[in-house]
C-alpha cells in the first residue's frame, strides 16, 4: 500500500473533488446499514451535509468505522460530526460545500438555521483506486 502520492491526489481531486454520490455503511449493534449520500472530497477525507439525529450519525456515535463505495474507488474510514454547519470553525468548509452542491442545497432539503444540520466528516484511512486500468491502494493516514 502507498501514501497518497501526486497522482492518486490528483485522480481523488478530479474524480470526487465535487458533488459525488457514494454509498457509505455504517455498523451499530453487530447490524450493518448502506445508504447513498452526497459527499466532496477533499484532502484524505469526504463532506457530507447531514442531520445530527439522523440514524446514520447515531451509528457513527456508537461505532464511528465506516465504508465507502463510488465511481471505481472503496475505501474504509472514521465518521466524525463536526458539529453545526454554521458553526463559525465550518465557514470555509460550508462555503465549499454550498458550491459544491449548488445544484440542490437550497432546494428546501436542508434546514440550515437548525443547530441538528451537520458536517459529517469522513477521514479516509485505506482505499482502492481504479483509473484506467490501474489499481491503487492507498494509504490515506498521511493524509490526515
Amino acid at each position: 500500500m502507498e501514501k497518497l502520492t501526486d497522482i492518486t491526489k490528483a485522480l481523488m481531486d478530479e474524480r470526487f473533488g465535487k458533488d459525488s454520490v457514494i454509498a457509505l455503511a455504517t455498523t451499530a449493534d453487530d447490524l450493518r446499514y448502506v445508504r447513498y449520500v452526497n459527499a466532496y472530497y477533499q484532502d484524505g477525507a469526504f463532506y457530507v451535509i447531514t442531520y445530527a439525529l439522523s440514524g446514520k450519525m447515531k451509528q457513527m456515535a456508537k461505532n464511528p468505522a465506516v465504508a465507502i463505495a463510488g465511481d471505481w474507488f472503496t475505501a474504509r474510514g472514521v465518521g466524525e460530526n463536526l458539529g453545526y454547519i454554521r458553526r463559525p470553525e465550518n465557514a470555509a468548509l460550508e462555503k465549499k460545500l454550498r458550491e459544491a452542491f449548488a445544484e440542490w442545497i437550497d432546494n428546501g432539503h436542508n434546514n440550515f438555521d437548525d443547530v441538528n444540520t451537520c458536517i459529517l466528516c469522513i477521514r479516509l484511512t485505506e482505499g482502492v483506486l481504479f483509473s484506467h486500468g490501474t489499481r491503487y491502494d492507498i494509504d490515506f493516514t498521511a493524509a490526515i
